[in-house]
């Protein structure tokens, strides 16, 4: 009997987490690393471990994510390949939201049409990593598991947020706690090998919110009302299924707020990053780019990456990462900056913001930002200057859609702010 792997990528709740970036879209839908999106990641590493039925599940603002995937991924009609968007809708499980992962992927079951030999990959569509999920899958039939979970060894400091387990014989998960505080707790999952031996952290085995499912065992395990993975379907499984670990110690990070965000685009201007967009063999796909080279004046950059179609005058830039079509003047200083750019030039920005005195899209002369991020279609005007430095975290300034959140100040996407707008300290 044939064999099918159906991946499965989670988009997420309203990621409050990540707001104000998600005020007007969905997580998956997040510019990342200049010309992508979130939602490429988990995408290509399918594409590239040989998977090509994929589904998207989501249900707040996805407006942006339909014309991104539409646009992006077109597959060869003979390969019978897809990435499917299924958004929440009326069924005979209910007619409200997904209540969570689990119950998302409950409510969709009818779409699958897996049969007894299919496999499940489940995945997050927030986190930035390169794995090749074949391997995975292999490692899975080879153990004869009903579930395998894909976890990697973290410092102690940052197991509260992850779910931690601990493994037996034959990397058989023995033991699985979702987010625990208690020290107690976290110290008795550290696992021998992973003790320190010096002044190093502990480390412990976190999930990275990857699983592995044979489709008996994932119809099972969703016959009941549980709405959650992490929190619910695993650990009730433990010591009831097979249920092995898969470890993998490469580069991954989880992009749940907007600090992390912020980290891991700027990790990506360093000479030797953190993650590799260059890698050829194993690609990170996206829609076609038609857009003209980069245009740069007489500026000077240091640790900065620029996308195409950028218009960049003479300023200067230290560890920014400019967007698809970003507009900047001239005599402008960023540092430490995220710019999303744009969808489209403001050929007639005036005109199509109804204001005879309107800023149009871009970043006008004579302006200073400094740890920011600065989301698409923003219009920040002349002699402008945004720092979150002396601004207390949480505050926001509803009418220009500038909000301070993580130590980061986020013009969010089509803000307005008028020329000579002076918040923080630069």
């Amino acid at each position: 009997m044939k064999r099918n792997v159906h991946c499965v990528i989670m988009g997420g709740g309203r990621g409050t987490r990540l707001y104000p970036l998600t005020k007007l879209r969905c997580k998956p839908a997040v510019p990342l690393a200049g010309k992508y999106r979130l939602v490429d990641i988990p995408i290509s590493n399918c594409i590239n471990s040989g998977y090509n039925r994929i589904y998207l599940l989501s249900q707040f603002n996805t407006a942006s994510l339909h014309r991104h995937v539409q646009d992006a991924y077109r597959f060869d009609r003979f390969g019978k390949g897809f990435v499917e968007i299924l958004s929440a809708e009326q069924t005979e499980y209910g007619d409200d939201w997904y209540q969570g992962t689990a119950d998302a992927v409950r409510r969709n079951l009818i779409h699958f049409g897996a049969g007894e030999e299919d496999l499940f990959v489940i995945l997050s569509g927030d986190q930035l990593y390169r794995m090749d999920f074949s391997k995975m899958v292999e490692e899975h039939l080879r153990r004869g598991a009903e579930v395998t979970i894909a976890s990697k060894p973290v410092p102690i400091s940052e197991a509260p947020g992850l779910g931690l387990l601990r493994i037996g014989k034959d990397s058989k998960i023995v033991d699985f706690v979702e987010k625990p505080s208690n020290p107690e707790v976290i110290s008795r999952l550290v696992p021998p090998e992973l003790r320190s031996q010096n002044q190093e952290e502990d480390r412990c085995l976190a999930s990275m919110g990857i699983y592995v499912f044979s489709a008996p065992c994932m119809l099972d395990a969703l016959e009941g009302d549980a709405t959650d993975f992490g929190k619910e379907i695993i650990p009730s499984l433990v010591g009831k299924k097979d249920i092995r670990c898969h470890i993998f110690d490469s580069y991954w990070e989880d992009i749940g707020t907007v600090r992390s965000f912020f980290e891991a685009n700027l990790q990506l201007t360093e000479d030797i990053p953190l993650f590799d967009f260059y890698d050829e063999e194993l690609p990170i796909y996206n829609y076609p780019d038609l857009l003209p080279t980069a245009k740069l004046g007489n500026c000077a950059l240091r640790k900065t990456t620029v996308a195409s179609g950028c218009m960049i005058g003479s300023s200067s830039f230290d560890r920014c990462m400019l967007g698809v079509r970003s507009i900047v003047g001239n005599h402008c200083n960023f540092k430490n900056v995220v710019m999303m750019g744009a969808d489209f030039y403001d050929t007639f920005g005036e005109e199509v913001i109804g204001n005879s005195s309107a800023v149009k899209i871009g970043v006008g002369d004579g302006t200073q930002v400094k740890d920011a991020i600065i989301d698409k279609n923003a219009h920040i005007g002349r002699e402008v200057s945004l720092s979150p430095k002396g601004m207390k975290d949480g505050w926001a300034d509803e009418e220009q859609n500038i909000y301070v959140r993580d130590g980061i100040i986020v013009v969010i996407k089509n803000a307005i702010v008028s020329d000579g707008t002076k918040i923080g300290i630069v």
